[in-house]
């Protein structure tokens, strides 16, 4: 287990995340998704700690309003998000690409067909 910091571009909203062997991260290629540029891990929300800008984050639902897509609301930065699992375990979706000193380009990508679920 490591401990990754990450934030928004401004850095009014920084975290840490407790990661399990990062070797390996989702891009989606629904709406959202592709459109962001995520490259997502997701984690327990009990590995997830906002260290500050609670006050500065806000939350877009669409679809089913199922997943909290939150991002900065000054600089627009989606850097996690939260949603459950399939038996109700809140989960963190972290946006690799947004956590420091991380080479994005030595991780495996998995590929999803979200636009088609």
């Amino acid at each position: 287990m490591k401990t990754y910091t990450g934030g928004c571009h401004c850095q009014k909203v920084r975290y840490e995340v407790d990661i399990d062997n990062l070797t390996e991260v989702m891009s989606c290629n629904c709406s959202i998704c592709s459109k962001r540029g995520w490259l997502l891990t997701f984690v327990p929300s009990s590995s997830f700690r906002l260290l500050q800008g609670a006050e500065e984050v806000t939350t877009y639902h669409f679809n089913e309003n199922k997943i909290n897509h939150i991002f900065c609301k000054t600089c627009g930065t989606a850097s996690y998000g939260s949603g459950s699992d399939s038996t109700g375990n809140v989960m963190m979706a972290i946006n690799v690409r947004c956590l420091d000193n991380v080479d994005t380009t030595a991780l495996q990508i998995n590929h999803v067909d979200g636009k088609n679920f």
